[in-house]
């Protein structure tokens, strides 16, 4: 089975969630495959459905004077910060072809990190049983927040690599205040290369979810939606 990777760069959230509602239709509709993006965010706060607002712990004029935009968005979970570093994984799997099982679903979707800082780390990285995400002894070095919308898949997870991990002081992260957040780069004490920790995501994913990876350009993504990459990019 073939999974489309494309990989998008800097796009702000806006933009990105936008893009979102548009591939969730286009798969809910067969219209294509399955597909995965792979890209960052300027910083930015976003809520789940059970996200509150007195867990962001700075005052809203602070947020504007930094241009740190806030979010409510229709994933699970609470409140999460994204910015620069940190690697976003978007995507839009018919669960269908999966067992129609979100928790088997979520629960291969932690061990791609498992795997992956394992294999290429040697990082002991586990499970909580209270929280989804991926754990490693100094805090979650992966969140993952889904909308599951017709058995179709939509946001997905956010994995630490060269993160400010000081921008996670401006809110309660998933609304847990008993636990740390962490790196790649605190972890091993230097900053990594996104291209290839990118692969390495790539290569895991489509290992623990049985898939060959097809990569796509960011043109044929923009095809798909009906339109030009070069319009998009001046929008």
């Amino acid at each position: 089975m073939d999974l489309e990777v494309c990989q998008l760069g800097l796009v702000p959230y806006g933009k990105a969630l936008a893009i979102q509602d548009e591939l969730l239709l286009l798969r809910q509709g067969q219209k294509i495959g399955d597909l995965l993006l792979l890209l960052e965010h300027p910083p930015v706060i976003t809520l789940g459905k059970r996200g509150k607002l007195d867990h962001i712990l700075v005052p809203e004029t602070w947020l504007e004077q930094h241009q740190v935009e806030v979010y409510t968005t229709n994933r699970g979970g609470e409140v999460t910060y994204h910015g620069p570093g940190q690697l976003i994984g978007y995507m839009f799997i018919d669960l269908r072809n999966h067992g129609r099982d979100i928790r088997s679903f979520v629960h291969k979707l932690e061990q791609v990190f498992i795997a992956l800082l394992a294999k290429y780390y040697q990082i002991d990285a586990f499970r909580d049983p209270k929280y989804t995400g991926v754990w490693v002894e100094q805090g979650k070095i992966t969140a993952i927040g889904l909308a599951i919308k017709s058995w179709v898949s939509m946001h997905g997870f956010a994995f630490n690599i060269n993160t400010n991990l000081e921008h996670f002081r401006w809110i309660v992260p998933c609304g847990i205040t008993d636990k740390s957040v962490a790196s790649l780069q605190a972890l091993l004490g230097q900053e990594l290369d996104p291209a290839v920790v990118s692969r390495q995501v790539i290569d895991s994913f489509c290992e623990i979810f049985n898939y060959h990876p097809r990569l796509i350009t960011e043109k044929q993504l923009y095809s798909y939606l009906g339109r030009n990459s070069d319009a998009q990019a001046q929008a």
